[in-house]
């Protein structure tokens, strides 16, 4: 039978163990970026009216064959052979929303969304921050999806398993520090500095890229939503 000082000796060992494995896993956690924590904590939210949506979609369709709201979600897609946004320019297709009356110099500025990308689409932008018309330029940020994949520009990967699944999505520029930051269900996944330019508006949708495009493109958003801190 075991002493009641050898089972008390026995008890001490495992709550150390176990205290020791929850400092570790504690910490692990703070190295990714928080676990499930909130990137939004310390800013201020920026009230969106709907009119500050604005769609942009292939000129020669009615803009209700490449978007849809309904119940609180925006749906975007574009096929590879559409025609651009508009006559004067010769860019990719797109079906995205550009949100109007928030540009900013200054500051730090996030972006949240939830987004859904189905499975099969490929070679499209899903998230800017773009710079000011007329840049040197264009963007200081894209989030790309490849083959599942969530990547910085058709870079670094941020997030793999994007596929059928909502996922949160922030993305915090310091313009003072040219820094963006990107966070995924919480989590922070990616962060790079970026060259500066005078002012900055934030995209969401679809956007063809150049290279390893599906033949239909589609993304999904909802409770969008800007914050900023001074």
């Amino acid at each position: 039978m075991a002493s009641p000082r050898g089972s008390w000796l026995h008890l001490l060992v495992l709550v150390v163990a176990m205290a020791t494995f929850l400092h570790a896993l504690a910490a692990a956690g703070a190295r990714r970026g928080g676990g499930s924590g909130n990137p939004t904590a310390g800013f201020e939210k920026v009230e969106l009216a709907d009119g500050d949506f604005v769609v942009q979609s292939p000129y020669n369709v009615p803009e209700s064959q490449r978007f849809r709201y309904r119940d609180g979600v925006r749906t975007f897609w574009v096929y590879k052979d559409d025609k651009p946004f508009n006559t004067a320019t010769h860019t990719n297709p797109r079906s995205e929303v550009k949100i109007r009356g928030h540009d900013y110099s200054s500051g730090v500025w996030q972006f949240e969304g939830y987004g859904y990308v189905p499975s099969g689409t490929s070679g499209v932008s899903v998230m800017q921050i773009h710079n000011e018309e007329g840049a040197a330029h264009s963007t200081v940020l894209m989030l790309h999806v490849y083959d599942g994949v969530l990547r910085f520009y058709s870079g670094a990967a941020v997030e793999p398993g994007i596929y059928d699944r909502w996922f949160r999505l922030n993305v915090v520029h310091d313009v003072g520090a040219s820094t963006v930051a990107v966070y995924v269900d919480g989590e922070e996944r990616f962060s790079t500095r970026v060259i500066p330019s005078d002012s900055y508006y934030f995209k969401f949708g679809v956007y063809m890229q150049h290279h390893d495009q599906s033949s239909c493109m589609e993304s999904r958003w909802t409770n969008v939503t800007l914050f900023t801190k001074h």
